[in-house]
């Protein structure tokens, strides 16, 4: 069963009033302390790495366990707060997420990305060091890790977790899903997935459009890049500036991967409660294009799905001024939060 809903600006009104959190209708609010507490966090993920995050937890789980979601960050050198030194200002989405959802009685797990932060370095050794490292099974292990690492923090409810990827990161979400899935039983079972600014589309789609709009005359040497990548796995040589920002020499096997991954068909194998989160005014995920074909696929399953396009968006859940305006600064959207809240307080039991 799937929810389609289209928000439109008179309607952007918050949820919270008409789903109240547990922690909202509890007796003993009045009589202990709001607001959050954190927790520095470590563990091992794949292939030997070891992972940095912040585990962020209501107060109230100093009194009864809450549920838990694990974040997982976007594409390039993001870290746990949802920061990339390659953008031009400070977006701090991850970080305004978690926030977001302490104050709804939700604990979330959010962590730097191998090579990135305070996580395992990447390596300075050969080439071929550099590539293992950022394999794409990897980061998907990596994601595992770090919901194996959520479950093992008393305040959080096993019975009840989500993953919430941004970006690529709902790509990697959707393959961690997978194997969680498989390998998970019982209490341990992921619950929720949350899919936020995911490309519907293999990214090999997207990044030939995103190509065509911005830089068509790059277009004819993007496409023998990417050729050669999902051919070989290998990152040609003496690529143009212009492209290596996009096709670092690293993340040949990792490209390989990701540039042909179905995010609509892995969706469509998934039973698992699905949130789709999509800004209209989202420049690198386009509207709908790039996201029908998972608002398709959630039709097409068994469980129960809801997509919401919210206008005047930006890719990094922001509110927009205008066509100009890339939305990386500022607060989260409200209605991207309360949604969020709405959605995953029934779901999880918060």
């Amino acid at each position: 069963m799937i929810r389609r809903a289209l928000l439109m600006a008179a309607a952007l009104t918050p949820l919270a009033a008409h789903s109240q959190s547990a922690w909202a209708q509890s007796p003993w609010k009045g009589f202990y302390a709001t607001g959050t507490k954190q927790r520095a966090v470590r563990f091992a993920g794949g292939d030997g790495a070891t992972l940095a995050g912040t585990l962020l937890l209501p107060r109230w789980s100093e009194l009864q366990k809450v549920p838990g979601v694990v974040l997982i960050a976007g594409s390039g050198p993001t870290d746990r707060n949802g920061n990339n030194p390659l953008a031009p200002e400070r977006i701090d989405l991850l970080k305004l997420i978690a926030e977001r959802l302490a104050e709804a009685g939700i604990a979330s797990l959010r962590y730097d990305k191998r090579g990135v932060g305070a996580s395992t370095s990447r390596p300075t050794g050969p080439l071929e060091e550099q590539e293992r490292f950022f394999a794409w099974d990897n980061s998907v292990s990596d994601v595992a890790a770090a919901h194996g690492e959520l479950l093992k923090h008393d305040e959080i409810k096993s019975y009840a977790t989500a993953l919430l990827g941004h970006s690529e990161g709902g790509l990697l979400a959707l393959a961690a899903a997978r194997e969680l899935g498989a390998a998970a039983r019982g209490a341990r079972k992921l619950h929720g997935l949350v899919l936020a600014a995911t490309p519907g589309r293999p990214l090999a789609d997207i990044v030939r459009a995103q190509i065509a709009r911005s830089a068509p005359a790059l277009l004819e040497t993007a496409e023998q890049t990417m050729a050669t990548v999902m051919a070989t796995g290998r990152v040609p040589a003496g690529l143009p500036r212009e492209q290596q920002t996009l096709f670092p020499r690293y993340a040949g096997p990792f490209l390989q991967s990701v540039l042909s991954f179905d995010p609509a068909q892995a969706l469509a194998g998934l039973d698992l409660a699905c949130l789709l989160l999509q800004g209209a005014a989202d420049r690198q995920v386009v509207p709908m294009e790039d996201v029908q074909p998972l608002i398709d696929a959630l039709g097409r399953r068994g469980a129960s799905g809801e997509a919401v396009i919210f206008p005047a968006v930006s890719h990094n859940l922001k509110l927009v001024t205008g066509p100009t305006d890339p939305g990386f600064a500022g607060p989260l959207a409200p209605a991207v939060g309360d949604k969020l809240a709405g959605w995953l307080r029934p779901l999880l039991g918060a």
